[in-house]
């Protein structure tokens, strides 16, 4: 398993992309390598944490659309679960999108690099 240095934090994470989220805030570009591993295991670590992430704001948008569901028949005495729900979901799908975002930029300027 590989493991990642966070400069800012001083502490070692499995995947750098976990600690790339809402709640930290914190960037890639702070994370080094630990040991001899490739840059292909790395950008392999960083694109199945994407797509992990792209599951993650489909099951909140499920949260979501279930909570609108369950007011909508009554079930839910409370607004408040929706409205919480409803903004882990538009907060997971906006990281998402800028997360897709910043790949085609990258993949762009890859792809326009005259050799």
């Amino acid at each position: 398993m590989s493991h990642y240095i966070d400069r800012a934090a001083h502490e070692t994470v499995s995947n750098p992309i976990d600690t790339l989220n809402v709640r930290t805030g914190k960037a890639v570009s702070r994370m080094v390598k630990d040991g001899g591993e490739s840059e292909h295991d790395m950008f392999s670590a960083i694109f199945n944490s994407a797509l992990s992430n792209v599951s993650s704001a489909n099951k909140y948008l499920s949260d979501a659309e279930n909570e609108e569901i369950k007011l909508a028949m009554g079930k839910a005495n409370s607004t408040h679960d929706l409205a919480i729900a409803l903004q882990k979901a538009s907060t997971a799908l906006q990281y998402t999108v800028t997360l897709k975002n910043s790949f085609m930029e990258a993949y762009r300027t890859i792809i326009n690099m005259q050799i």
